[in-house]
């Protein structure tokens, strides 16, 4: 995939850093000169474009349009906003993934203005607060659709009254799959006659109206 990442600060260069690592194409795009030597040397010269974020000419120039995936990651809400847009509405690009400084404008970051993903950490990170609350001991291990779905992993308790019975037995919610079975054994994968054991580490995908009725699956049964 070609990536061109918009902003060089440590949120850029880290990203930059991490993606070519697993074997993408990156462009970063800084426009501040006194930045440069320091991207030039975490993620080399080849991969730094000296231009504006916000200015088509130099998106143009940087190769905006070979571009599969623009990420606009400055530390400024406004500068992202306008450079999601232009490289939706202008240059077409098929997935725009904006980063939310502010939680207060997160409302702006949408697909009318771009934005196919909006990266508000104070919102995931309050997510990941209420999760381990509400939850107990199912721990969240990615989100997807903004937030819709997640994919979790809880260790299943001796009383639970999942313990013992094939997955063809258990009335999981509708939308919620199992994906793993971890043991000490390796894993398995979660066919019908598999059964469950207790302490087995169960992975899922679940929709997030659904998480408390997994986890209460996989905790103890009521009255014990």
């Amino acid at each position: 995939m070609k990536t061109m990442i918009i902003g060089g600060g440590k949120v850029g260069a880290f990203i930059a850093d991490f993606l070519k690592k697993e074997g993408h194409s990156v462009l970063v795009i800084e426009e501040r000169r006194e930045e440069l030597e320091r991207l030039y040397s975490e993620i080399g010269k080849d991969s730094v474009f000296h231009g504006n974020g916000t200015d088509p000419v130099d998106l143009e120039a940087a190769g905006i349009r070979q571009m599969n995936v623009v990420a606009t990651v400055t530390g400024k809400d406004e500068v992202n906003l306008v450079a999601s847009s232009l490289a939706r509405f202008e240059f077409n690009i098929p997935r725009v993934i904006a980063r939310v400084n502010n939680p207060k404008n997160a409302w702006m970051f949408t697909d009318e203005m771009g934005v196919d993903v909006a990266l508000n950490q104070a919102e995931l990170i309050g997510r990941m607060i209420l999760e381990e609350m509400s939850l107990g001991d199912m721990i969240p291990l990615l989100k997807l659709r903004k937030g819709q779905f997640s994919i979790v992993e809880e260790k299943v308790h001796p009383d639970s009254s999942m313990a013992g019975k094939r997955i063809d037995q258990i009335e999981l919610p509708d939308q919620c799959v199992l994906i793993a079975i971890l043991r000490k054994t390796g894993m398995v994968i979660p066919h019908g006659n598999v059964e469950i054991n207790p302490a087995d580490e169960v992975i899922a995908l679940s929709h997030s109206s659904q998480l408390d009725d997994l986890a209460a699956l996989m905790g103890p049964a009521k009255g014990k």
